[in-house]
């Protein structure tokens, strides 16, 4: 396993992951349709927003529907011979505080194919570092509680249950579980 910058080079994997009902937003599965729109408009501008470290893509879609400021953010697709899924990481400079309409700084997806493989765990150790170099102390990951195999994944890399609660409605309101991995002393 490794995690490719998103390249237009591999772009028709992507593609044929959207395509076979994989969504990239576990809130909103009708961002793969989106997706492939965008992408059939202008493959390259899409890819290019993907990696987005200067928050310059414009505002992000949340479940209700309404817009919120964009974080600095890296997005990285695992690659296993083909397109597996992709993993996230968003911060606020100068924080590990992030607003409430973010619930967590690091979200990830396996296309349901290659899901139990260990992909997901491999992916989120291998983005830590990724954290560590924007001087983040420690990630907050968020799952549901009804989600065993996310939560195995962030214990694996070392998360900690923080707390319980149910997400605020702009984010779709639902029980969730907030993990911390530390990331330095």
């Amino acid at each position: 396993m490794k995690l490719l910058k998103p390249d237009i080079a591999h772009i028709a994997d992507y593609v044929s992951a959207l395509r076979r009902g994989w969504s990239p937003d576990n809130l909103r599965p009708e961002a793969a349709q989106e997706q492939i729109n965008s992408i059939e408009r202008d493959a390259a501008s899409f890819v290019s927003r993907l990696d987005d470290p200067k928050a310059q893509a414009g505002p992000v879609t949340l479940p209700d529907g309404s817009k919120a400021k964009r974080l600095p953010s890296i997005r990285r697709w695992i690659w296993d011979g083909e397109f597996c899924g992709h993993i996230g990481f968003r911060w606020a400079p100068g924080t590990e505080e992030l607003p409430a309409n973010c619930s967590g700084h690091i979200g990830y997806g396996v296309v349901p194919w290659r899901q139990g493989e260990g992909l997901a765990s491999a992916a989120l150790v291998a983005v830590l570092p990724e954290a560590k170099a924007v001087n983040l102390r420690y990630v907050e990951i968020t799952t549901s509680p009804d989600n065993p195999a996310s939560i195995r994944v962030i214990e694996k890399a070392g998360g900690v249950l923080l707390r319980s609660y149910t997400a605020p409605k702009a984010i779709g309101g639902h029980e969730t579980l907030a993990f911390r991995i530390q990331l330095s002393g």
